[in-house]
């Protein structure tokens, strides 16, 4: 698949009437948080044990997806990706007892804690990514986005599954149907374009061994 075919142009409206965000790509120089310093996040902002074992598994998802891009050539920094899923819920624990959007205040504490825009991109953007779908010019923020719809709690299901446990936990109660079926559509569309793009069936893969068959 050629570059300009890395991409999917969505025409959901919740689409964003802003210009996209620069390149989400890595430049040297930028400190990028390893496992360590990701964990000790974590304990400085409380997670919760159960949103911890979900960032895990979001991660090992997130790490074999860049890793097979990079087989593919792409220009991806695996360690990257990686910090990124990890960090992804940073903001969730403190949302669930206080209230607020734990993506966006995820973005932000990220971003002040690492400098590193693209692992906070990752953060701000894991539920939903309102711009043009391009692999190349995005692949972090989409990368994490898809493992996150892979992920239910701690367990890797289907990205069906996993939207029928998001209707029954948020969709009927808060009367988010359309919103998190919108969401739905994405991650099928996202999971489709990774699939092509990587040349790989995501939904044949356990992601347990680090490599996907």
């Amino acid at each position: 698949m050629s570059a300009k075919e890395n991409t999917f142009r969505p025409a959901g409206r919740y689409r964003s009437p802003l210009p996209p965000p620069p390149p989400a790509v890595h430049a040297p120089g930028q400190f990028v948080p390893d496992d360590a310093q990701c964990f000790r996040y974590w304990e400085e902002f409380a997670m919760l044990d159960n949103v911890a074992e979900h960032s895990r598994m979001v991660a090992a998802v997130a790490t074999c997806i860049a890793e097979r891009a990079v087989e593919k050539g792409m220009d991806v920094h695996v360690p990257t990706v990686r910090a990124s899923a990890l960090l992804h819920d940073l903001a969730k624990t403190y949302c669930i007892r206080h209230g607020g959007n734990h993506s966006q205040l995820g973005g932000a504490w990220v971003a002040e804690l690492t400098g590193n825009p693209v692992i906070a991109c990752g953060v701000s953007h894991h539920v939903y990514w309102p711009f043009d779908m391009d692999l190349a010019r995005y692949f972090t923020p989409l990368a994490v986005l898809y493992a996150d719809k892979r992920v239910n709690h701690n367990e890797l299901v289907s990205i069906e599954d996993r939207f029928k446990d998001l209707i029954i936990r948020y969709g009927i109660p808060m009367n988010l149907q359309d919103r998190i079926n919108e969401t739905k559509r994405q991650a099928l569309e996202l999971e489709q374009l990774i699939c092509d793009t990587l040349e790989v069936d995501l939904n044949a893969c356990d992601f347990d061994s680090g490599r996907l068959v």
